[in-house]
């Protein structure tokens, strides 16, 4: 807690055991989707529970983000421009935020994750690719085309995943070293130090 006099700080209960559980079980899915589709073995069985999975992950995220407690809503963390450059702003001093919850450059992490994955995931249900093997639940139930469209999107979305989970390292490897904020003890433990003022 530097730069931080402690009169000013309380510790709240933040994240509840199931968005906790929740998070974890995600990176595990979405890990082991992306390593099978990318080399795994030809027929992709296990690369589709994968997918189940994470889509199962994001109906409850979405329930979750409407009807969760406070912290996990969604309304809880949709900031307006002027917060989010204002943050933006602080964002260059070696200090902690102590954010109640997700600060709005996490929270818009957090929506472009959610988005990619459900076009991950939604496209995979009907693709249909060249090798006629690993073929999608649902790519019956659409025209050829749509089948190459939904195969071009989990392509594409695929390497969008890897990019945000490398930006997502990144972040926490900067509030870590250069702001001294961990991102991850609250995400274990559920309990993180904000401002009294927010």
């Amino acid at each position: 807690m530097a730069d931080q006099s402690a009169k000013d700080l309380t510790r709240v209960k933040l994240w509840d055991p199931a968005l906790r559980l929740f998070h974890w079980s995600l990176v595990i899915c979405v890990g082991a989707a992306w390593y099978l589709g990318q080399f795994g073995p030809n027929i992709m069985t296990l690369h589709f529970y994968a997918g189940y999975c994470v889509i199962a992950l994001l109906v409850f995220r979405l329930i979750w983000g409407l009807a969760g407690p406070a912290p996990a809503r969604f309304s809880h963390f949709i900031y307006g421009p002027k917060t989010t450059f204002g943050y933006l702003a602080g964002l260059r001093k070696p200090e902690p935020s102590y954010w109640p919850g997700h600060n709005p450059i996490g929270a818009l992490s957090v929506f472009a994750i959610l988005a990619v994955l459900i076009a991950q995931t939604g496209s995979g249900l009907f693709a249909d690719p060249d090798d006629f093997i690993n073929v999608g639940p649902l790519a019956d139930q659409v025209s050829a085309q749509a089948n190459r469209r939904a195969s071009q999107i989990h392509e594409i979305a695929s390497k969008l995943i890897l990019l945000l989970v490398v930006l997502h390292l990144f972040a926490i490897i900067f509030y870590k070293r250069y702001k001294g904020e961990d991102l991850i003890k609250p995400m274990i433990t559920g309990w993180k130090w904000v401002r009294k003022s927010n």
